[in-house]
């Protein structure tokens, strides 16, 4: 599912799993840091016969409430429609800033690869960063940039690529030292001042 800061309206892809059945969870927002509570959908549709402005039990934050039905037809395409939002900005690499991909673990561990162009693929060949891992998917993942905007991308590996202990299905976004798993190799996204 798709959730949405209701400080700054970053976007991210959240698994439903997280919820550990529990109606509802309060997270913070890696952008602004700002805690927000979000809403396990599986609750939610079970007072279906309800209109959505009188199901006040599940509606506490009335302001993400909203969005839904606009989200869940995009989610797919990961660009909201009629937004401002920076995931309809196109690929652009940020002017004064030096990004890198650290290999912190797997058998190329040591290795830093600077990313020079706004869409850069891992995977085991055929990749723009190869990795010398036989668990990961020839075009593994890919790491595309917008500006100041840091998107993860699985590009349907087989293993799945991991973010914070969990599968992303579709995209994540990431930020300055933020690490993920492509196989058995552990990557990290270094943002630095280009001098």
């Amino acid at each position: 599912m798709i959730i949405e800061c209701t400080n700054c309206h970053a976007k991210y892809q959240y698994d439903d799993e997280r919820f550990e059945r529990k109606p509802s969870k309060k997270i913070k927002c890696a952008r602004c840091q700002h805690i927000f509570e979000i809403f396990n959908p599986a609750f939610a549709v079970q007072p279906a016969a309800k209109s959505a402005g009188e199901s006040t039990a599940m509606k506490r934050d009335v302001e993400p409430r909203k969005e839904p039905p606009k989200e869940s037809s995009t989610s797919e395409a990961y660009v909201p429609q009629h937004s401002t939002d920076k995931l309809t900005e196109a690929l652009q690499m940020p002017v004064g800033k030096r990004l890198s991909l650290a290999i912190i673990d797997g058998p190329d561990a040591g290795s830093v690869f600077r990313i020079e162009k706004p869409r850069v693929t891992v995977g085991r060949s055929n990749a723009d960063l190869t990795l010398n891992d036989t668990e990961a998917s020839r075009n593994h993942a890919a790491v595309e940039v917008r500006d100041t905007l840091f998107m993860l991308v699985d590009l349907g590996s087989t293993n799945g690529t991991m973010f914070e202990g969990q599968r992303i299905n579709g995209s994540v976004e990431l930020q300055n030292h933020s690490e993920f798993v492509v196989g058995t190799s552990t990557l990290m996204l270094i943002v630095t001042e280009d001098n």
